[in-house]
């Protein structure tokens, strides 16, 4: 087995169309870092659409790679189980944050079920005019004509802001989860290179200070609270987790109200820079957001991939996948599947049926927060574009080096007015 990931230049060096293809390695970190992913997976498509690594830092896994077969996996947890992680990297067994989506039913039910009226449409209703508010601050403050990391000031900013909201937490203080978020997903399970001392100590404020926050909110009324901790503190089914469960549930939630909106907030503002075609029809028809929104989580796929473990020898594609196997159904792959949706590689924001994606996952692990997300977007999208002619990307994105988060560190705009 790699004792490491290969760097940049070794990554860039490799033609996925002339190497064996049982030495195709889609779990490299820096080939996400140096977006050069694409043509590996177009190969495992075409010649090996479930198709088994051997050797990788984390191991053997198989990789889905096509739309329709990661749809077949994602509604079979019968066969092929969330229970123990949903990264290819384990986590130490020493240091266990269990949470419900590395959970099956009815665990995973009924812990999800807790808190998803943070996301109930009542709720939405309330927030929505908050999120207006902020992105008009967060757009008005922008420095016109210098550049900028539109990454910082724009996308983590607007969804700090509203993780902040929905866990009731210091709101002076929102940088914290966006740090805590960051500990969660650069750790060397996914790919990054965090320390596992430096993310444990992190881990462990964290939970010290949402502790606090749970003893006081365990006093409240929860029928005048809609947050997500005092949903936990009295819930039957999550008001008796052991510390470590609380930590994982919370880290669920931070990673999953940041990691996915923010990065699909700057890769629109990438998208609509590599094809100014479609900029050009957004500012010809404001009144097409509402479709671009999906097409910009698709396109991005913020989230490249979910793991489960196959929990019995399973046949699947033609393959035998043993019991205990890791499976990683690609969503990155599947948005681009040839076979499911139409020149899947263009970023086009008029699709007939944008919401056909993988971006979300799909069955009982649905992402719970989608159309919080999908709200965030859309509005962010509809203030830019009463402010600004257009958003300039003036120099090349700094990708993160994770083969789970698809992210950006950086992007350096500059914004236009009208």
């Amino acid at each position: 087995m790699p004792e490491a990931f290969l760097t940049e230049e070794a990554v860039l060096a490799l033609d996925p169309w002339s190497m064996p293809i049982d030495e195709i390695n889609v779990s490299e970190p820096n080939l996400y870092k140096t977006n050069a992913h694409w043509a590996f997976f177009r190969r495992l498509r075409r010649d090996d659409p479930v198709h088994y690594c051997r050797e990788s830092v984390f191991g053997p896994f198989w990789s889905i790679t096509r739309f329709d077969d990661i749809m077949n996996i994602e509604k079979n947890h019968a066969d092929f189980s969330s229970v123990g992680g949903v990264t290819l990297g384990d986590r130490p067994s020493d240091f266990s944050t269990p949470n419900f989506i590395s959970q099956d039913p009815p665990i995973h039910d009924e812990q999800r079920k807790a808190v998803t009226g943070v996301v109930a449409p009542n709720n939405l209703a309330k927030l929505q005019p908050i999120i207006r508010e902020r992105a008009a601050k967060i757009l008005d403050e922008l420095p016109i004509g210098k550049t900028f990391n539109w990454v910082d000031r724009v996308s983590i900013e607007l969804t700090t802001q509203m993780l902040a909201t929905i866990f009731d937490f210091p709101f002076e203080e929102r940088r914290r989860l966006t740090a805590w978020s960051d500990l969660a997903t650069s750790t060397v399970a996914t790919g990054g290179s965090m320390p596992e001392e430096t993310r444990r100590e992190g881990l462990m404020e964290c939970l010290a200070v949402f502790t606090d926050l749970w003893n006081e909110r365990a006093k409240w009324n929860p029928e005048d609270h809609y947050d997500l901790i005092t949903m936990m503190a009295h819930n039957p089914a999550t008001r008796k987790m052991d510390p470590m469960e609380y930590l994982g549930n919370l880290i669920l939630l931070i990673v999953g109200g940041n990691d996915t909106t923010r990065n699909s907030i700057s890769g629109g503002v990438v998208a609509l820079n590599q094809y100014p075609g479609e900029y050009d029809k957004l500012r010809a028809n404001p009144g097409l957001i509402p479709k671009m929104v999906p097409e910009i989580i698709r396109w991005q796929t913020p989230l490249s991939y979910m793991r489960r473990r196959c929990v019995r020898d399973t046949e699947f594609g033609g393959k035998t996948i043993r019991a205990g196997d890791k499976v990683a159904m690609w969503y990155c792959s599947g948005n681009r599947d040839e076979t499911a949706i139409e020149r899947p590689d263009d970023f086009i924001i008029d699709r007939d049926q944008p919401r056909h994606h993988l971006s979300f996952g799909f069955g009982i692990h649905r992402c719970m927060g989608n159309r919080l997300a999908e709200m965030q977007l859309r509005t962010i999208w509809e203030e830019i574009q009463q402010r600004f002619d257009r958003i300039e990307l003036v120099g090349e994105p700094v990708r993160v080096a994770s083969n789970f988060v698809k992210g950006y560190e950086s992007l350096p705009v500059v914004v236009h007015p009208k």
